[in-house]
């Protein structure tokens, strides 16, 4: 769970990062920065810059200048693209009838201290493995930010078969009323099987027009057709002791959601999410352009 932590760590990294240099933004996270000491910050920015020779070996400039090459190309795509997809489909979902968001995996996503006012009819459900959860609680705690009255933190370790119940108890918790569940970064490190039982026991908890949003690795992503940045991804989860597990067709994960009830509203390929929420972007910025990371879609279901 320590390696997941500082997954979760460069995310955040990628986010704080991409919200402080750039004035137009694909997606504005400004409290990702305070949850971030400046000693990971500094060490974060460092070894990033030095990984420019794995990633883009070709590459000539300064350590910054690599630093600013390897967020826009390799870290930024993915958590600022599908967190953007995912608070425009949760502001959607809130207008048909949602009241509840459970963000699975949490890690520090900082959605709970940012909410707009759209948000304030929402009860706020991070879950997550008790140690990215008590850390991401202290470290909220040593910044004095007072926790939103709708937010409540459920520490579940998705890895036991009744985490489930974990969520029932939560006093807050009504499983009758519609809600929005955000499970992004998960797809990819969990077996087909082990990933549709998460899907399934999911569903069990929510009452139908409920919907979820995630992103996942396309078919080719294990295949000599994957793009380079995609094949480099995979052996550096490979070599942290995280290996993907599991990729789909668009054929096959419908087929998946429909049997645990699920259909799929809106599904993004990368050209798409490049042309739909990075265009303004990258418009403004024809510099550092950002295009959304190979092999991956972004889906959004309705339980049926």
């Amino acid at each position: 769970m320590e390696n997941k932590s500082l997954t979760a760590l460069v995310s955040a990294f990628s986010r704080a990062y991409h919200a402080e240099n750039n004035g137009i933004k694909i997606f504005d996270d400004q409290i990702a920065r305070q949850l971030l000491t400046d000693e990971e910050y500094a060490n974060i920015s460092s070894n990033m810059s030095q990984a420019i020779a794995f990633f883009q070996p070709e590459f000539v400039g300064s350590k910054e200048q690599a630093l600013r090459s390897i967020v826009d190309q390799q870290l930024s795509p993915s958590p600022i693209g599908r967190a953007a997809f995912a608070e425009q489909a949760l502001e959607l979902a809130t207008t048909l009838g949602a009241r509840q968001y459970l963000i699975f995996a949490a890690g520090y996503d900082t959605f709970a201290y940012r909410q707009p006012k759209w948000a304030t009819n929402l009860q706020i459900f991070e879950i997550d493995h008790p140690f990215t959860a008590a850390d991401k609680c202290r470290r909220v705690l040593s910044l004095d930010m007072n926790a939103p009255s709708n937010l409540h933190c459920i520490s579940a370790d998705f890895h036991e078969t009744d985490w489930q119940n974990l969520v029932l108890a939560c006093p807050a918790f009504n499983p009758s009323l519609i809600s929005f569940s955000s499970l992004l970064g998960i797809s990819y490190y969990l077996p087909k099987d082990v990933f549709k039982y998460f899907l399934s026991t999911i569903a069990s908890l929510l009452p139908s027009g409920s919907s979820i949003v995630f992103d996942y690795p396309d078919e080719h992503t294990f295949t000599s057709q994957a793009g380079e940045r995609t094949q480099k991804q995979v052996m550096m989860a490979a070599r942290a002791g995280e290996p993907m597990q599991a990729s789909y067709c668009y054929d096959e994960l419908e087929q998946m959601l429909a049997s645990v009830n699920f259909l799929i509203y809106r599904h993004l390929t990368p050209a798409e999410i490049t042309t739909e929420l990075f265009q303004t972007y990258n418009e403004n910025q024809p510099a550092h352009k950002i295009t959304a990371f190979d092999n991956v879609n972004y889906c959004l279901a309705v339980k049926s």
